[in-house]
C-alpha cells in the first residue's frame, strides 16, 4: 500500500511539474513589414492545462531567454510582457525565407524526488517554434550545442502538409532512439523512436496545433546555486500549426 500511495503521489507531483513543459504558440506564416506575435506558454498543452503567469508552477521556469534567428542569420534577443496565461513578444519580419524562434532556459532550480523514487535533478528547457515568410522554406538553426533540440526539415508550409520530418539533436549530434511525443488537444498523443540520423517522422491526422516534446537524461552530477545533482533532465519542444 506504502508503495502505490508514493507512486500517485510522484505522478501527481510530475503532473504539477515536469509533465509541463514550456511551448512556443505562433503563426506559423507571417507577412513582410505587418507584426508577428508568439506567446510562450507553459503547462500541459493536451491535457488544455495551461498555467497563469505569476503562479507557483510558471515562476519556477519564468527565467528564460527567447530569441530571433532571421533567415540571413542574424540574431535578435526578443523582450516579453507577462499577460494572464503566457508572455508575449513579437517581431517584424523585414526578409522572405525561415525564421526560427528558440527559448531556453537553464536557470531552474534543483529538484529532489528521491522520496518519489526518482532523483536529484536539474531540470533544463530548450522550444523552438517556425516562421515562414513567403514560399522560401529552409532548416531550423540549431541553437542548443549543450543540450537537446528539435529542429524541423519539413520542406513545406505546415497547413499544406499531413505529415511532418524532425531532427533531434543531443549536443549538436543526432540523437538515436529518442523517444519523441506528438500532442495534439484532447488528450491526443502519439510516440515514435529517432533513427540513427536522429530523424522521426509524424503524420498529421487532424488540421489542428501540436506540440512536439522530447527528453534526455544526462548522468552527470553537479551542482546549481549551492545544491548538489545527479542528473540534468533535458526537455526540448517544438510547435506545430497545420490549421487550414
Amino acid at each position: 500500500m506504502k508503495k502505490s500511495i508514493l507512486t500517485i503521489l510522484f505522478l501527481t507531483v510530475i503532473s504539477n511539474s515536469f509533465a509541463h513543459y514550456l511551448w512556443i504558440e505562433t503563426n506559423p506564416t507571417g507577412k513582410l513589414n505587418n507584426e508577428h506575435e508568439i506567446k510562450i506558454r507553459f503547462g500541459e498543452f493536451s491535457e488544455g492545462v495551461i498555467e497563469k503567469v505569476g503562479g507557483d508552477n510558471y515562476n519556477n521556469v519564468k527565467d528564460f531567454t527567447i530569441w530571433l534567428i532571421a533567415p540571413d542569420g542574424s540574431k535578435t534577443s526578443l523582450q516579453t510582457i507577462a499577460k494572464n496565461d503566457y508572455y508575449s513578444t513579437s517581431f517584424i519580419p523585414q526578409q522572405k525565407g525561415t525564421y526560427t524562434i528558440a527559448l531556453d532556459n537553464k536557470k531552474i532550480k534543483v529538484f529532489d524526488y528521491t522520496k518519489y523514487d526518482y532523483t536529484i535533478f536539474k531540470p533544463e528547457y530548450h522550444a523552438k517554434a517556425r516562421v515562414v515568410v513567403g514560399n522560401s522554406i529552409s532548416e531550423l538553426r540549431s541553437t542548443n550545442p549543450k543540450g537537446i533540440e528539435i529542429i524541423d526539415v519539413t520542406p513545406k508550409h505546415h497547413k499544406n502538409t499531413d505529415e511532418i520530418t524532425l531532427k533531434v539533436l543531443y549536443k549538436n549530434s543526432a540523437l538515436k532512439d529518442g523517444e519523441v511525443t506528438l500532442f495534439a488537444e484532447g488528450k491526443w498523443f502519439v510516440k515514435e523512436k529517432t533513427n540513427k540520423k536522429g530523424l522521426v517522422t509524424f503524420k498529421l491526422p487532424k488540421k489542428t496545433m501540436y506540440t512536439v516534446e522530447t527528453t534526455h537524461e544526462e548522468k552527470t552530477p553537479g551542482t546549481y546555486k549551492g545544491d548538489d545533482y545527479k542528473i540534468i533532465w533535458h526537455c526540448a519542444t517544438y510547435f506545430i500549426d497545420n490549421k487550414l
